[in-house]
């Protein structure tokens, strides 16, 4: 046996280098072809979840704070463990930056493809006035963003407008229908 081969035994048994074993069958991570190995991106949500559970409570915020000046919100009893992002521990300006944010980046997310509707049809990123309106929310929220850096109320207003106007442009034309089999369409 040589030095080497004893040494790397050593580090071994004694923890300092773990050997990585695969159970058998184990299937490894998807990965998207050409970006380094990353793992490529799944719609794990569809889109009426995603708006419920990430645009509608994130744009709440930024509405709240075009009405009454967040710096003047009480902290939660426990801020650690509030549910109201404006009185959790990040909360205040804070959060209507966080949540400007949140909302520019979830532009992302509606361009992944595979995502569905609620109602099982496709969500349309093919269609030329899909990647506008998602354009249009992203710049919504930076431009709320910079508005909650400012902690300027006409600043904020301003920016709540352009959001509704993003918001309004989207569901008015796949949202707002008589049936929600008619949506995404």
């Amino acid at each position: 046996m040589t030095t080497r081969s004893a040494l790397s035994g050593l580090l071994v048994l004694t923890g300092l280098i773990t050997i990585a074993v695969e159970p058998a069958g184990a299937q490894p991570p998807a990965r998207t072809p050409g970006r380094g190995g990353s793992p490529a991106l799944q719609a794990e949500a569809n889109l009426g979840q995603l708006m419920k559970g990430i645009l509608f409570p994130n744009s709440n915020v930024v509405f709240f704070a075009q009405s009454q000046d967040p710096a003047k919100v009480p902290p939660a009893k426990d801020p650690s463990v509030a549910t109201d992002p404006l009185q959790d521990s990040y909360g205040k300006w804070q959060a209507v930056e966080n949540s400007s944010l949140a909302l520019a980046e979830a532009a992302n997310l509606l361009m992944i493809p595979g995502r569905k509707c609620a109602n099982g049809l496709p969500v349309p990123i093919g269609n030329a006035d899909w990647p506008k309106f998602v354009q249009g929310l992203r710049e919504a929220g930076m431009k709320a963003y910079k508005a909650a850096q400012s902690k300027d109320m006409d600043k904020i207003l301003d920016a709540a407008d352009t959001m509704t106007t993003a918001c309004s442009n989207c569901h008015d034309r796949y949202r707002e229908k008589p049936t929600l089999a008619e949506r995404c369409k």
